[in-house]
């Protein structure tokens, strides 16, 4: 598999870590949405963050929904991912176009800019479990790892890197997230936060041909890493001219009566694959009479 995900734990299971490798999944992104580099950036951080944050997830139904809402130019990203590695996104405003930022890297901060961070957990119950923190850079890896400590009370690690070739398809992409268990010895916290912070970029382990594997043996250095998982990860939209259809039969005799009105026929775009269904008079007089 060419992206995928490992699941680990380490130092006696005191600590649980994920690592992905996600550059055809992102350049999948940056094709259906043509996003300029730096929102590429952006969210293909915030895919790969969900991609591994999914397979956090127990039950196969499960769903996750990552959202940033900021007051930078690309105005919002959003990311939707599954317990199987399946994942797809959208950015609000595409083509943004940003001058380097002081260090001449892809100034993904200004990108987004200040604003909120929302995580949606469709566990299949009445109401699904959500959190929201304040972005706290809008580099998205610092925002998740406060997102965890404070509303999942879990001290984490998050680190997460897109890099660009010269014609702005996406050379590497990918990340980890490591997790203290809460019975994690103080020594143990001690070692990994040395380590963390000779780490070099999630970009540079990646374009030096390391695998997550080995990424996270350089994270979790001196530590047992123990790998328990591995899943493949591909951004897979799983929209069709059904489930169109059934949402427009969801709105009732009186907007498609509406719509018919107007004697046009409607094209309905899926946000996360950009593509468009269209639906003529006649599919439109079909769906009235399945209505209620």
């Amino acid at each position: 598999m060419t992206d995928y995900i490992v699941r680990a734990t380490a130092a006696n299971a005191q600590i649980r870590a994920f690592a992905c490798t996600a550059r055809e999944t992102v350049e999948t992104a940056r094709a259906a949405h043509n996003t300029s580099p730096v929102v590429t950036a952006a969210l293909g951080r915030l895919l790969c963050a969900g991609a591994m944050m999914g397979s956090m997830l127990k039950g196969e139904k499960d769903i996750l929904t990552l959202q940033v809402r900021g007051d930078g130019p690309v105005q919002g990203l959003t990311v939707t991912a599954d317990s199987r590695g399946k994942v797809k996104g959208y950015a609000n405003i595409p083509d943004v176009i940003l001058p380097a930022s002081a260090a001449g890297k892809l100034d993904v901060g200004r990108a987004v800019g200040s604003g909120i961070l929302s995580v949606v957990k469709d566990l299949g119950l009445k109401e699904p479990y959500a959190g929201q923190t304040l972005l706290q850079t809008g580099e998205i890896a610092e925002d998740l790892t406060y997102y965890f400590a404070t509303s999942e009370q879990v001290p984490s690690s998050v680190g997460l890197g897109v890099l660009m070739e010269r014609d702005n398809t996406v050379r590497q992409a990918g990340g980890f997230i490591i997790q203290l268990m809460p019975f994690v010895e103080d020594a143990v916290i001690e070692r990994l936060e040395e380590n963390l912070k000779k780490i070099r970029p999630v970009t540079v382990m990646l374009d030096e041909g390391n695998t997550p594997e080995q990424m996270l043996e350089m994270v979790l250095d001196g530590f047992s890493v123990e790998v328990t998982d591995t899943m493949p990860t591909a951004f897979i939209c799983d929209c069709s001219k059904e489930r169109v259809e059934k949402a427009l039969v969801s709105l009732g005799r009186k907007e498609l009566q509406e719509m018919i009105d107007e004697g046009q026929g409607i094209t309905v775009n899926c946000h996360f694959c950009d593509k468009d269904y269209k639906f003529y008079m006649d599919d439109l007089k079909q769906l009235y009479r399945r209505s209620k």
